[in-house]
């Protein structure tokens, strides 16, 4: 009988799953004797359905869906405030990154056929890129009064590589306003890590191994996380063939060109993962030099860049306060 009543109050893990963003969710949380997970889930699914309904191009009905179909560049757009915290995030990172991170980029990523529609036949050709290039360029979007102005009536917006990292914020704060200390969140591979584990240690948090035929729970190295967030961005699964010739799906915002540095992932901690998610696809862009430049000077962030080499054999560039684990 005692050592029931002791096992009754030692703390236990909860893990709770489900879809969204075209991909999963799942949230590990310590629990800790007489604390309840009842009504958790319903909270998390509804606050992944606001989000949803803000920001999925999928969905005609969302705010970001609106915003796209907007001609006009004199009326302002008004968003809410999740909205408007992308967007701010957004222009920081366009700004901080010189542009390789960019919002309007999918003109360009539809013309080399990793969008919706698949390319056939040659790439394209400087003519196309050119004029895809007019419609791409975040500074061509005034955030004004929490309000969205463009100023070509063409501007479109796709917030998927940082919406992620938005969502696994908010999961994160809908379990920590539930009286929850120790959790780990994940979205899609997009990760946020508070408190501890069970046992009392860092949660372990793996990057994937960036080879196109490795399973997909090859770990190449394992970060421990408290109180930070991971996000990771990587081009060695997605990726199309013209011929012979091998283009990546990053798309640099900048050039209109996939981008040929050899970085075949990039990961980053932060603060928030909404930034992570960000500034991860903007060292995909950047490259190992220009990407840890950058890293270097924000605080409390840091990263992992890994390369390529032509014989397949991978090189780590990482800042200094990157922690890998044993």
């Amino acid at each position: 009988m005692i050592l029931s009543v002791l096992a009754s109050c030692s703390p236990s893990e909860v893990r709770l799953s489900g879809r969204t963003m075209g991909t999963t969710y799942s949230v590990k949380i310590v629990v800790e004797p007489f604390q309840s997970t009842d009504g958790l889930q319903v909270k998390i699914d509804k606050r992944l359905d606001e989000v949803n309904r803000s920001m999925s191009t999928y969905r005609k009905d969302s705010e970001i869906s609106r915003f796209n179909r907007l001609r006009s560049i004199d009326a302002g757009f008004p968003v809410s405030d999740g909205f408007f915290q992308v967007m701010q995030t957004g222009q920081q990172i366009y700004t901080m990154s010189g542009g390789a991170w960019d919002a309007t980029v999918h003109p360009l990523v539809n013309l080399w056929g990793f969008g919706r529609k698949k390319r056939s036949g040659d790439r394209p050709g400087q003519g196309e890129i050119s004029q895809a290039l007019k419609t791409v360029g975040f500074d061509q979007i005034r955030i004004q009064d929490q309000e969205l102005y463009k100023t070509h009536p063409d501007v479109t917006l796709d917030l998927g590589s940082i919406a992620k990292g938005y969502g696994v914020d908010q999961i994160a704060a809908v379990v920590r306003d539930s009286g929850f200390k120790n959790f780990l969140v994940e979205i899609g591979g997009e990760v946020f890590a508070a408190g501890l584990r069970v046992d009392g240690t860092p949660w372990r948090v793996g990057v994937n191994r960036p080879v196109k035929d490795a399973p997909g729970n090859a770990v190449y190295k394992v970060v421990g996380l408290t109180e930070k967030a991971m996000a990771t961005s990587g081009d060695y699964r997605n990726f199309i063939e013209i011929d012979g010739k091998r283009y990546s799906h990053v798309i640099d915002p900048r050039t209109g060109f996939p981008v040929s540095n050899a970085v075949v992932s990039a990961s980053v901690v932060a603060g928030t993962c909404m930034l992570a998610d960000g500034l991860a696809t903007a060292l995909m862009v950047m490259g190992p030099e220009n990407g840890l430049a950058m890293i270097r000077h924000l605080r409390e962030v840091e990263c992992l860049i890994i390369v390529m080499n032509k014989d397949g054999t991978l090189v780590d560039y990482f800042s200094e306060g990157f922690a890998v684990m044993e």
